[in-house]
């Protein structure tokens, strides 16, 4: 199967381009750049087409561009993990709309796009795919808008639309403003203390190979669509992901608790239901 993955050179789409070149599925991967691209270890083992999404690119036939694929995973998104710029809706909501749509007329049957848990906004608790979405920061807004205008647009052109909404995930490769990556840094460099918030908050966390996994398996089945949550569905506190880091890295260093106040975009306790990923991923190996 012929498979388009976008964002093929961040932190998930490396991983993701992994899990499909183990399945045997052939694999287009694209990205704004090739130099950066060509030093991935599956560079050579996938059609790669650099591109960038812009108002400047969606003149072409993308379908065709791309090779007619079977199936696209979309993971492109610019600017993260800066949530509260207003350019989400005002320069990416557009142009992810405008490239989507433009596959999608051109004979796109079947896509995946990456959406988040910041869309359930400051809603507390188990997070179900029925409840109604409440994004509170510019980029959870501008991604539940897209799924909203895809669904729209599904109305006309009938084609199959997952939305995986993805928790928090960690792993090599993450983003060097993350949390654990912070706490490696400060460890490669002997220092004595981190700095952190209390670390009481409760996030549901995947690592990303697992996240990577479900993706793919959501994406190559055809049973379960629309909105579903990809995550562990269970809860742990920010302290505990620390210490079993610590702890799993042989390493010690004293944490500075309530340094960092809490994040103003996202509750206390959350974490997701995880009924209708076990759907999906039953319909896949």
């Amino acid at each position: 199967m012929k498979i388009l993955v976008t964002g093929a050179g961040g932190f998930i789409g490396y991983h993701v381009i992994h899990n499909l070149l183990q399945r045997k599925h052939e694999v287009m991967a694209t990205d704004i750049s090739r130099e950066a691209a060509s030093h991935k270890d599956w560079f050579q083992q996938v059609i790669f087409a650099e591109h960038t999404i812009n108002d400047n690119a969606i003149a072409d036939n993308l379908f065709e561009k791309f090779n007619r694929p079977d199936k696209m995973i979309h993971l492109a998104w610019k600017g993260l993990p800066n949530y509260k710029e207003s350019f989400h809706m005002e320069e990416n909501l557009p142009h992810q709309f405008g490239f989507l749509k433009n596959l999608v007329e051109n004979g796109l049957k079947d896509l995946l796009v990456a959406g988040t848990c910041f869309e359930y906004g400051m809603q507390s608790g188990c997070l179900k795919e029925d409840m109604p979405a409440a994004p509170n920061n510019p980029y959870a807004l501008a991604k539940d808008t897209l799924r909203q205008s895809l669904e729209e647009l599904r109305k006309k052109h009938g084609f199959l639309l997952k939305w995986p909404r993805l928790f928090y995930l960690y792993g090599n490769g993450q983003n060097p403003k993350s949390l654990l990556s912070q706490l490696e840094k400060a460890l490669q460099a002997n220092e004595k203390v981190f700095n952190m918030s209390k670390g009481d908050q409760q996030r549901d966390y995947l690592p990303v190979e697992t996240m990577a996994d479900y993706i793919v398996r959501i994406a190559l089945q055809n049973k379960v669509t629309g909105v579903i949550n990809c995550c562990s569905g269970k809860p742990v506190t920010v302290l505990s992901l620390v210490k079993d880091y610590l702890k799993q890295s042989g390493k010690t260093i004293q944490l500075n608790l309530g340094y960092y106040p809490y994040p103003d975009y996202e509750p206390m306790e959350f974490w997701g239901d995880t009924k209708k990923l076990a759907e999906a991923l039953s319909a896949t190996a």
